[in-house]
């Protein structure tokens, strides 16, 4: 059996949102075992988000200034979205917009790995369901930098990995009503 075959999300955790009006941020907070460099690739380098985003960039996320094209993963027809990087402070700090959102990632040194915390502008109605993916993203990328890639699980996928029970959980949490 493979790793993936036995992979299980754990509880939600590590969440929580800002609220400023009608604009919600969901803040997700991991802590890795790897350096800043080595998850700084991870979030810039097209071939490693195959591995574990859900979408595809059609270049480096490392660029001020770059378009890039993001391809939503799963999708019933592909969601491209154009974005420009408007920051690229490796191995610190990486934004830009993904379909319309503002997406903050911030890596943080400690000890030998890193703090990775997500900032990510998500319609409210859609803000628990937003935390399930981003978690099971989350999982994918630590595994696949461990070196023992499951493989990216996103979109419809992830319903068979307790994506329905992670998307109540942290509704709960930001006490909100789960959509499905």
């Amino acid at each position: 059996m493979t790793d993936r075959e036995h992979y299980t999300p754990g509880p939600a955790n590590g969440a929580q949102i800002q609220k400023d009006g009608e604009t919600w941020t969901l803040i997700l907070v991991r802590e890795l075992r790897h350096s800043p460099e080595r998850v700084w690739q991870a979030l810039t380098d097209p071939a490693h988000l195959r591995e574990w985003a859900p979408f595809d960039a059609n270049r480096s996320l490392e660029m001020v200034g770059a378009a890039v094209e993001l391809t939503t993963i799963g999708a019933p027809t592909p969601q491209v979205s154009e974005t420009t990087v408007t920051r690229a402070d490796a191995p610190r700090t990486l934004e830009y917009n993904w379909g319309g959102n503002n997406i903050r990632w911030e890596l943080e040194a400690i000890g030998d790995g890193t703090r990775l915390t997500l900032w990510h502008d998500i319609d409210r109605r859609f803000i628990s369901m937003g935390a399930a993916g981003w978690h099971i993203c989350f999982d994918v990328l630590n595994y696949r930098l461990s070196g023992t890639p499951i493989g990216r699980i996103v979109a419809g996928e992830a319903m068979k990995f307790d994506w329905p029970r992670l998307n109540s959980e942290y509704a709960q949490q930001f006490g909100i009503k789960a959509q499905s």
